[in-house]
């Protein structure tokens, strides 16, 4: 059961990162790019918890719940203006960046 709350976390957070990386894409908001960062180590110290929670659930949830709080994003700008939530959730923005 360890296992799987701890695989869990992983894919949250990886998904949330992916999310960060689309947004920054489109719209090349730096505060985007640093929550990619922040996700790429996060989801870095989640897998070294995964992978020790089958030796010790208590250091492997440990390791989980401190790149959970690595993955702490800070404060964003509004880039979403009329999407749905849909659209919220895989990243999709209203605003474009200018070439």
């Amino acid at each position: 059961m360890y296992l799987e709350i701890a695989m869990f976390a992983y894919f949250v957070v990886l998904f949330l990162t992916l999310r960060d990386v689309r947004i920054f894409k489109r719209t090349g908001y730096r505060s985007y790019r640093k929550g990619a960062m922040k996700g790429l180590a996060a989801s870095s110290v989640i897998l070294v918890g995964a992978t020790a929670a089958n030796v010790n659930p208590n250091i492997g949830l440990l390791l989980v719940l401190i790149g959970l709080f690595i993955n702490r994003k800070g404060v964003r700008e509004r880039v979403f203006t009329h999407a749905g939530t849909l659209d919220r959730f895989l990243g999709k923005t209203d605003y474009i960046k200018r070439k």
